[in-house]
């Protein structure tokens, strides 16, 4: 897994996460939800990454 792949992997789970936080505090549903499709790819891509690690060993 490169640092960089790992880095973008990380940047969207936070991104999400605090998008959705926001977006819930401010009864702002749709945006929720995006904010949670993006946590979700980010960790999705870090999923990727892991496996793509397993294998090279």
């Amino acid at each position: 897994m490169t640092a960089g792949e790992r880095a973008k992997a990380k940047a969207e789970q936070v991104v999400g996460k605090t998008l959705r936080k926001a977006a819930h505090a401010a009864h702002k549903e749709t945006l929720a939800a995006k904010g949670a499709a993006l946590e979700a790819r980010g960790m999705m891509r870090g999923a990727k990454e892991n496996s793509k690690g397993v294998f090279k060993r």
